[in-house]
């Protein structure tokens, strides 16, 4: 048989062969760039004795005869060669399975949904940490998971794992099977990658399904319309608990300004300083788990208060001249656009642009025709976007600009000129057009606004 590969060089493709060479397994790295950079960190991990070879498509697998095979998360789990191995009995798996394997015997909690993920996984991490639980964050935010397998096979021992799971992770990772899973909203995604919505919704249930605890948002729709799987389900509302009866009775509920379990408040509903009412539902989420977890309602109470938020999700940057810059560039799709628009107060003047995805955007363009007064479209989608906001917006002033460079500024001029009080970057794009993620994306946006305003 031959040896176990490891497909792709990132951070978490290196912890996956760094923690299968410390198991004793014969690996082989591939990767298919070949840049400088790639070629540099190939010439270190040959220094280790890896295997590593550049410039390799996937399709090298066929001739390689492997005993399992290891995938990033940028790898489709539906390319015809990792098919094929896998009705062969071949392995096929994500770092995240790998590193639930090494670590199962510790307590996880993973988080999923189209949005909010990563707020809720930086609000409960935050929440466990400010009750002096061990519990890091691992998975699409914080340290790739199999580095922290990795310490753990040495001995070290975390209170709880808190993983922030994509549908990548997710399809690749066939039996993680978390304590508590947390399903935060359920709208169109990926779907170049699974192929439909139905199949995109059932991967995040497939997780749902495989946990001991389900906590799970009564105010989304489409997670709703999936109750009967679930039947011992802790539903989360804002709504009040009557929202969701007769059929369920809400774990956590918001009703007059309290949070609500069926016995009686917690706290105050505005203990969280982050706007919009995603928030709240955030931090019901949240809270369900630190209960799970073994916390005491003020505890719970005091982490929210201390909570600072999330880079790149509705981060205020600077107030210059009276207008406030707000960083979103982690909205990548309309719905996350959609929220940002509804959590704040116009008149606004909108950023918009990347590589555009597909999606429904009516409601983002409402939320537009609602509160902005003027859109710079720019980037990729720039035509497609300002074609769509001049249709369904024609009292909205819209442009179009080569990128961020040139949008900041005049965004600026534009804010001045018809008395917005905040710039807010919110792209409803992928960043791929002009950068490698939404953080080099949202950090350029900084570094534009903090030096106009010097």
């Amino acid at each position: 048989m031959g040896p176990t590969a490891v497909i792709g060089l990132g951070r978490s493709g290196v912890a996956a062969a760094r923690l299968l060479h410390s198991q004793g397994h014969h690996l082989r790295l591939l990767e298919k760039g070949e840049s400088s950079q790639l070629q540099e960190k190939a010439a270190a991990l040959r220094n280790e004795g890896f295997h590593v070879q550049l410039n390799c498509p996937l399709t090298a697998l066929e001739t390689l005869n492997p005993q399992a095979v290891v995938l990033s998360p940028g790898v489709p789990w539906t390319e015809p060669v990792l098919v094929q191995l896998r009705h062969r009995g071949v392995p096929v798996y994500g770092e995240i399975q790998l590193a639930w394997q090494a670590m199962a015997g510790s307590p996880w909690i993973g988080i999923t949904g189209t949005n909010g993920k990563t707020t809720i996984t930086s609000l409960i991490g935050h929440l466990l940490e400010q009750a002096g639980l061990n519990a890091p964050i691992c998975g699409n935010s914080g340290a790739p998971a199999t580095e922290l397998a990795l310490k753990y096979e040495g001995g070290w021992r975390p209170d709880w794992l808190v993983a922030e799971l994509s549908s990548f992770q997710i399809e690749a990772s066939p039996t993680m099977a978390p304590r508590m899973a947390i399903w935060s909203t359920l709208t169109p995604d990926h779907l170049d990658r699974h192929g439909s919505f139905a199949a995109y919704g059932a991967i995040k249930a497939s997780l749902v399904s495989r946990s001991t605890v389900q906590v799970l948002n009564g105010d989304d729709p489409q997670i709703w319309s999936r109750r009967d799987r679930w039947p011992t389900a802790r539903w989360v509302t804002c709504r009040g608990r009557a929202a969701l009866e007769p059929h369920r009775r809400a774990f956590l509920a918001i009703e007059e300004g309290m949070v609500l379990t069926p016995s009686g408040p917690l706290f105050r509903a505005d203990v969280l300083s982050l706007p919009g009412e995603h928030n709240r539902l955030n931090m019901l989420l949240a809270t369900a788990a630190a209960l799970e977890a073994g916390l005491e309602p003020r505890q719970i109470a005091v982490g929210l208060r201390s909570f600072p938020g999330v880079p790149h999700r509705l981060e205020t940057i600077i107030c210059h001249q009276g207008v406030t810059y707000i960083n979103d560039s982690k909205a990548t799709n309309y719905d996350a656009a959609r929220v940002a628009l509804d959590a704040l107060n116009g008149p606004l003047v909108l950023l918009a642009g990347g590589r555009a995805k597909e999606g429904d955007s009516r409601l983002w363009l409402e939320g537009i025709a609602a509160k902005v007064v003027a859109v710079v479209c720019y980037g990729e989608a720039a035509d497609t976007f300002a074609g769509q906001i001049q249709r369904a917006c024609p009292g909205v002033i819209c442009q179009q600009l080569p990128g961020l460079k040139e949008a900041v500024p005049h965004g600026h001029v534009l804010a001045m000129d018809h008395g917005a009080t905040t710039v807010l970057l919110s792209p409803a794009c992928a960043s791929f057009d002009q950068y490698p993620n939404f953080e080099v994306r949202g950090e350029h946006f900084r570094g534009l606004v903090e030096a106009m305003a010097v």
